[in-house]
């Protein structure tokens, strides 16, 4: 049997965008339940060096979107890293998903040896099946992880199915 690139990613970011919505309506419960300004925790980091809740969920919106659109060889919408609250992140991730859901399976398919080319501060080259499982996946999946485990981490009251999501 054979998976498509398409099933091996749209798919799955919709599953992963729903489980982060849901963390983060988590997220705004606790808040209200605790009184605790929604701002701890959109700005709570698990290190210093590393990017707070509010930039962890940008990343995940960022990969998923550019991600889709390189699979696809089209341009991936602008998004403003401008969000400051639980609201403003559930939109993002609403247009996201809308981005991604009006992305054709053919569009994708097929491309598992495009080109895909990242420029870094050094030029990262790979194949589209190569970008698709060593790049995309790992890097949604850490910004995703380190999210919920920011609001894990500051009491919210989540756990492995929030992660996984719903079918």
């Amino acid at each position: 049997m054979t998976i498509s690139m398409y099933a091996a990613s749209v798919p799955p970011f919709r599953r992963y965008l729903s489980a982060l919505s849901g963390v983060l309506d988590k997220g705004v419960a606790f808040a209200e339940a605790k009184r605790i300004d929604p701002a701890v925790l959109l700005y709570s980091r698990l290190a210093p060096d590393m990017f707070p809740l509010l930039a962890q969920v940008q990343r995940v919106s960022d990969h998923v979107k550019s991600g889709t659109a390189r699979l696809a060889a089209i341009p991936a919408p602008p998004f403003a890293d401008d969000e400051t609250s639980f609201a403003a992140l559930q939109d993002r991730l609403a247009r996201t998903r809308a981005f991604i859901d009006s992305v054709a399976p053919a569009q994708i398919d097929g491309g598992e040896d495009r080109e895909i080319v990242l420029k870094f501060a050094q030029e990262l080259r790979f194949s589209g099946i190569d970008y698709l499982f060593n790049f995309l996946l790992p890097n949604v999946l850490f910004h995703a992880t380190t999210a919920y485990d920011i609001l894990r981490h500051n009491g919210v009251e989540i756990g492995k199915r929030d992660f996984i999501g719903g079918r």
